[in-house]
């Protein structure tokens, strides 16, 4: 039995998808609603909360392993108290039930966030570690801190392995997550960044997860990037999927600054999160790489779907699920 946090999510969606499309038998968590997607009847669903380590530690009854997607992903400053608690505070409850359950193996979705993004010298590799240096964001140092978590739970036990995704591209909700950048090419959103990022299929993360879980590596994290390719790459790209406008105007750093800080104006009067955040202007102007090396090198039969592929797939599915022209 393989138990997976985070259903609804892009991640945890396309996780269970795949699991069940291999036989296998999962069970997964769910706070509201169950999720609806291809094959989702044939799991067992079981609603509660990361936050509520009493029934996290029911559910994980009979289970062999765990793959723990739940997060929140905000950079919105009103945010930071809640995430912080859902994203350490939850992955403890996990970790301490997978310890108390005897669970054979716990696969911990992170983000190289965790590992510091803002390093423009140098590529991000699995030996670095998010500090307030390093890091522009709270999502980044909430990640850290449920990867201590992680590591504390194997000290105590527990077999487990980690992996640090970028940017994740996939067809999900485009009103919330990675998914957004496809809406705002549709509705041809006219600016661009200078900065640039690494990229990888939603469907090379959870291929990459299961082989985790399957291979004898315990005690590992491993950064899951297919390129690193500058945002104005990406957005033209996805513009022409849909057959919009490329984008043309150039976000310079000054004005990103004006933004940012109209944005948290408009967000005092409002109540609504702005969006464009101090964190994110930021995050969209800097140069990072990331080394991918590490895992290519673990299993070297594993290649990266190309990302103008997935792009293109991507859009036609979420053409399908907005029922867009």
């Amino acid at each position: 039995m393989i138990f997976v946090t985070g259903a609804s999510g892009l991640v945890g969606s396309h996780l269970i998808q795949s699991l069940l499309s291999k036989g296998k038998k999962v069970r997964a968590l769910y706070r509201q609603s169950v999720p609806v997607f291809a094959g989702s009847e044939h799991c067992e669903w079981i609603q509660g909360d990361i936050l509520d380590p009493t029934g996290i530690n029911d559910a994980l009854a009979g289970v062999d392993y765990v793959y723990h997607c739940a997060a929140i992903v905000s950079f919105a400053p009103g945010a930071a108290a809640k995430m912080l608690q859902s994203n350490v505070e939850g992955t403890a409850n996990v970790v301490n039930a997978c310890l108390e359950q005897k669970i054979k193996k716990l696969i911990f979705v992170s983000s190289v966030a965790a590992l510091g993004r803002i390093r423009e010298t140098e590529a991000i590799d699995e030996s670095m570690h998010w500090t307030p240096a390093t890091s522009n964001s709270v999502y980044g140092q909430s990640k850290y801190l449920a990867e201590l978590e992680v590591w504390r739970a194997m000290e105590e036990g527990l077999p487990m392995a980690i992996v640090n995704p970028v940017i994740i591209l996939g067809a999900g909700d485009w009103n919330n997550g990675s998914s957004g950048i496809f809406k705002s090419a549709f509705n041809e959103f006219p600016w661009y960044t200078g900065g640039m990022s690494g990229f990888v299929d939603v469907l090379d993360v959870v291929d990459a997860m299961q082989i985790l879980m399957e291979s004898n590596v315990v005690g590992q994290r491993y950064i899951l990037s297919a390129e690193n390719l500058h945002y104005r790459n990406i957005f033209n790209v996805i513009a022409k999927a849909f057959d919009k406008r490329l984008p043309y105007k150039k976000v310079t750093p000054f004005l990103a600054g004006i933004v940012w800080r109209l944005e948290a104006i408009k967000g005092m009067i409002t109540g609504k999160a702005p969006l464009l955040t101090k964190e994110t202007a930021a995050t969209a102007q800097a140069i990072v790489r990331f080394n991918n090396q590490n895992f290519l090198n673990a299993f070297p039969s594993f290649q990266y779907r190309n990302i103008d592929a997935t792009i293109i797939r991507v859009a036609k599915e979420l053409k399908v699920i907005h029922q867009l022209p």
